[in-house]
């Protein structure tokens, strides 16, 4: 479901209401076990690696209460490279501090919500993956 359908402020405002009002808990889940690693890895790494880690666990709290806690970015912006490497039909973005991003995708079967993490990356890196 995309609920961002337009350009305009206003619908951005009316994606902000709407999304204010929803919380859907979820269960929080790595794309791969290589992924997964990589956040594990974080938690002995540097202190920067350290700090990454941190805003990380919680933002996976955050995401675990409320799936929508994120940004949506519209469907028509999603990388080529999400579709077609996790065949995802949403993604989610997470500000984390220092201008570093998590993105995520939700999806839902009938009995459990489940936040998917594609990855997490810094500004410069993501505005790369966006073409800004």
């Amino acid at each position: 479901m995309d609920i961002l359908s337009g350009e305009s402020k206003c619908s951005h405002e009316r994606q902000d209401i709407i999304l204010e009002k929803m919380k859907l808990a979820s269960k929080v889940k790595f794309t791969d076990k290589k992924i997964h690693r990589a956040f594990e890895e974080l938690r002995s790494g540097n202190v920067d690696e350290r700090k990454m880690y941190d805003w990380l666990v919680r933002a996976f709290k955050d995401i675990k209460v409320n799936a929508f806690c994120g940004v949506q970015i519209p469907t028509r912006l999603i990388p080529k490279v999400y579709l077609n490497k996790y065949t995802i039909k949403n993604l989610w973005k997470y500000n984390l501090p220092n201008a570093w991003r998590l993105l995520y995708s939700i999806e839902n079967n009938s009995i459990l919500v489940v936040s998917i993490i594609l990855e997490w990356m810094n500004h410069k890196d993501y505005e790369r993956r966006f073409n800004y």
